[in-house]
C-alpha cells in the first residue's frame, strides 16, 4: 500500500473504521498509566486545505513541500528529493528540527529516505519504510554503498572493524536493520560495503522472513519502553507490533490509530475474547499489543516501562478505564 499521500474524508455517521481521519492527532500513547494516560499530540494544519493531508505521512510545509504534492497543497517552494540512508545504529525522528523537542519515531540502520532539505545540521526526510516524515540530524545521513542485500534478523548485533571478535565494534544495530553486504566472509563475519564486518549468523538474506510474529514479539521482552522508540534498545506500543510483524515479511504504518485501519482485516470477536487467535492484534485507543494465546499477550507499556506479557484478564478492564475505550477492536494480521 502506498502511503504517500492519504486523503481524509468525512467520517460516515456511526463508524468505527475511517482510514488515517484523526490527522493532526498523534496517536500512539503506549500507557497504562493511573492519571497519566497520555496525551494526544497535536500536529496543527498549515492551511484549511493541508488538513486533507496526513502531516505524519506527508513531506510539505508553507515554504516548502514533496514536489509529489504540488497538485494537493500550496507552498513556497516545491523540491525533488534526493535519496540516502541511514549510517548509524538508530537516528532519531523529531516533529521540529531542535535536540530537545520528544522524538516521532526513530530510523534504523540502512534504512532509506527521501530528504528534501538540509538546515544548519538538521535534514527534512520521509521514511522509505513507513513514510514517516520528520528532521534528524544530519550527520546520520549518507549515501549508502550498494544493494541492501541482508536485514538483522537477530534481536541486535555489533559492526565490526574487522572479522574479529576482540575488535571494538563500530555500531550496535537492531532488527531489521538494512544491510549492503559483499560475497567476503571470513571467520563467520560477512563484510558491508560501507565498510565492517557482522556476524553471519545474525543476519538472513533480505526477503527472507520469519514465520511467526508472536515468536519475535517475544524476543523483545524486557526491551526498555521508549516513546517514539523503534529498536531492541527501547521501543513502544505500536512499534513492537511493527517491527515484530516486519520480521514476518508484514509492512504496515508506524502509529497505531494508522495500523488498526490498514492492517490485516478486522476479526469479530465474542465480547471475552474467547475466540481470538495466537497472533492477533488487539487495539484500543491509543494502545495495542499482541495476542500469545487466548489468556495472555504481550505489549509495551509505560507502567511497567517495558515489554511484558501479561494476563489480558486480569488487564482488560484496567486498560479499556485507562484508554476510555471499552470497546478494543481486534485485527487479524494474516
Amino acid at each position: 500500500m502506498n502511503w504517500c499521500i492519504i486523503k481524509a474524508t468525512a467520517k460516515p455517521s456511526g463508524s468505527k473504521s475511517c482510514p488515517v481521519i484523526r490527522l493532526q492527532t498523534r496517536v500512539r500513547q503506549c500507557f497504562y498509566r493511573h492519571h497519566a494516560v497520555g496525551a494526544n499530540r497535536i500536529r496543527p494544519s498549515r492551511s484549511t486545505e493541508d488538513t486533507m493531508l496526513d502531516q505524519r505521512l506527508n513531506a510539505f510545509r508553507r515554504d516548502l513541500a514533496d514536489v509529489r504534492l504540488r497538485e494537493v497543497v500550496r507552498a513556497e517552494r516545491y523540491v525533488s528529493a534526493e535519496t540516502a540512508r541511514i549510517t548509524v545504529g538508530k537516528a532519531q525522528l523529531r516533529p521540529k528540527p531542535e535536540a530537545d523537542t520528544s522524538i516521532d519515531t526513530e530510523l534504523l540502520y540502512g534504512e532509506t529516505v527521501d530528504l528534501f532539505e538540509r538546515d544548519r545540521g538538521w535534514a527534512w526526510v520521509r521514511s522509505r519504510v513507513d513514510s514517516y516524515v520528520g528532521y534528524v540530524d544530519e550527520s546520520a545521513l549518507g549515501p549508502g554503498a550498494g544493494e541492501i542485500t541482508h536485514t538483522v534478523s537477530a534481536l541486535r548485533t555489533y559492526i565490526y572493524p574487522e572479522p574479529d571478535l576482540k575488535s571494538s565494534p563500530l555500531s550496535l544495530i537492531s532488527m531489521n536493520a538494512k544491510l549492503s553486504a559483499t560475497e567476503n566472509i571470513s571467520d563467520g563475519f560477512i563484510a558491508l560495503h560501507d565498510g565492517g564486518w557482522v556476524f553471519k549468523r545474525h543476519v538472513a538474506p533480505f526477503g527472507s522472513f520469519d514465520a511467526d510474529h508472536c515468536a519475535v514479539a517475544m524476543r523483545f521482552l524486557g526491551t526498555p519502553y521508549l516513546w517514539g522508540g523503534r529498536s531492541s534498545l527501547g521501543l513502544d506500543c505500536s512499534a513492537l507490533v511493527q517491527m515484530s510483524l516486519m520480521r514476518c515479511g508484514i509492512d504496515i504504518p508506524r502509529d497505531s490509530d494508522m495500523q488498526e485501519n490498514m492492517i490485516g482485516r478486522e476479526a469479530i470477536c465474542e465480547p471475552d475474547f474467547s475466540d481470538v487467535r495466537r497472533g492477533d492484534i488487539i487495539y484500543w485507543k491509543g494502545h495495542c499489543g499482541i495476542w500469545i494465546d487466548q489468556a495472555t499477550f504481550i505489549h509495551a507499556n509505560a507502567t511497567d516501562m517495558a515489554v511484558v506479557v501479561q494476563p489480558l484478564k486480569h488487564i482488560l478492564p484496567y486498560l479499556s478505564e485507562a484508554t476510555g475505550d471499552n470497546d478494543p477492536r481486534v485485527r487479524r494480521p494474516r
